[in-house]
């Protein structure tokens, strides 16, 4: 069973001006959803309520660098100057309440949507804070086909404050040759986010 890593850190929005549905596609291809993935499952924790003003939109004009991850054998770009935190093949960048990370685990296949519901999912909520899945699609991407997990979760209580924040969050499962890859992005629910998730989902390669 592929394990997911519980995000740990309290993210916030994404600032961009144009909106599509939220996940990355290629100029030729579209999502293809799974038409038994799309019931929300809960978790029993509560759910806090989502913030009227989600702070911290990422400005349009932050620049992107590309960072390469030996160990993992993969690279992607990310905001630049973002806080990066490594552990041999995965890596966490986050800036105030906004966050991406990568998280490398052994796998005998491909992920379909299937089978992500079968384990990925039931991992995340087993795992994170009131987790909501609200889809599991397959997605075309310039590294080959992935499946993308939709959910929203309670963030880490804040150290100082012990204030939990509502988060919409997506995990890409990307496979090459017996790894699998999980890009996981987040925001707070509600923050504009999609075109800096879509571009490093996008960005996203196996080396």
């Amino acid at each position: 069973m592929r394990s997911l890593v519980p995000i740990l850190l309290v993210t916030f929005g994404v600032a961009c001006t144009a909106k599509d549905s939220g996940t990355a596609k290629t100029d030729t291809t579209s999502t293809t959803a799974s038409s038994s993935t799309e019931t929300a499952i809960r978790s029993t924790e509560t759910a806090v309520a989502p913030e009227v003003n989600p702070p911290g939109d990422i400005p349009d004009s932050q620049a992107f660098v590309k960072y390469t991850n030996t160990p993992g054998g993969y690279q992607l770009e990310v905001p630049e100057g973002w806080a990066r935190t490594e552990n041999g093949a995965d890596v966490t960048f986050v800036s105030k309440y906004d966050g991406v990370k990568v998280h490398i685990t052994s796998a005998s296949s491909a992920p379909t949507a299937a089978s992500a519901q079968a384990n990925e999912v039931k991992q995340l909520q087993s795992q994170s804070h009131a987790v909501t899945i609200s889809g599991v699609s397959v997605v075309n991407l310039p590294a080959g086909k992935a499946v993308v997990i939709k959910y929203t979760s309670n963030s880490d209580a804040d150290p100082v404050t012990n204030k939990r924040v509502r988060l919409d969050n997506q995990t890409y499962l990307y496979y090459k040759n017996g790894k699998e890859a999980q890009l996981t992005v987040w925001a707070p629910l509600g923050a504009d986010n999609i075109d800096q998730w879509n571009r490093m989902a996008k960005s996203f390669r196996w080396l």
